[in-house]
């Protein structure tokens, strides 16, 4: 059975994206209905991690839900990105 690190998968696709990559951090939380991976990254990059309209962080969500292996794991995955700007 192969099994996916999703915390590993989500730092490997952010931290290119990033000014400061040691400063991402992903934690899971279980509810109900999703597996949720809660992003946190230094708040000079929340904009780069989300993208123009989202389009960033929807490619992001994309790719972890794909990794997914449907047989196995009846939740859906739900990445959360923090935002610490406000």
């Amino acid at each position: 059975m192969l099994t996916t690190d999703f915390p590993k998968l989500i730092e490997t696709l952010v931290k290119p994206l990033v000014r400061y990559p040691d400063r991402v951090n992903v934690t899971k939380r279980d509810s109900n209905r999703y597996h949720e991976y809660v992003l946190d990254v230094d708040p000079a990059d929340v904009g780069r991690v989300i993208g123009r309209q989202g389009h960033v962080a929807s490619a992001l969500r994309t790719v972890v839900e794909g990794a997914r292996n449907k047989r196995v794991n009846d939740k859906k995955i739900r990445l959360v990105i923090n935002d610490h700007r406000h």
